[in-house]
């Protein structure tokens, strides 16, 4: 019985001189990202992450019984499309995430590769 996927395929000795790069590194290296990790068993240092991984899961697998894996992904993209584009917060001052990336791309979009304002979802999406 499967109780979960697996999101990497993590040999038991990573640290070797024939252990190879994982695909999320070398696309992270790729783009110029700094993929920071925290300590093993110290949630508390990753904050903002998992809360958001409590709000998502608040939102769909606690509330919502899924037939399917392909149910649940679609739900789970309109949650985030509805959080992205509708959720307003106060850290951001009252913007929706989408609001404050297009606020931030038009100040600095030297920071950006995309512009995220071809990124909303619209009529042929």
């Amino acid at each position: 019985m499967c109780y979960g996927v697996q999101f990497a395929d993590q040999p038991r000795k990573r640290n070797t001189a024939f252990s190879r790069q994982m695909r999320f590194d070398m696309i992270c290296e790729a783009s110029d990202i700094e993929h920071r990790l925290t300590k093993p068993n110290h949630p508390w240092t990753n904050g903002q992450v998992e809360r958001m991984n409590r709000t998502i899961k608040e939102a769909t697998v606690k509330r919502f019984h899924y037939d399917s894996h392909e149910k649940l992904r679609t739900h789970l993209a309109d949650f985030i499309a509805a959080y992205n584009f509708g959720r307003r917060l106060k850290t951001l001052s009252g913007l929706t995430p989408y609001e404050y990336i297009a606020k931030v791309w038009t100040s600095d979009p030297d920071r950006f590769i995309l512009n995220p304002i071809h990124q909303m979802p619209g009529l042929n999406t």
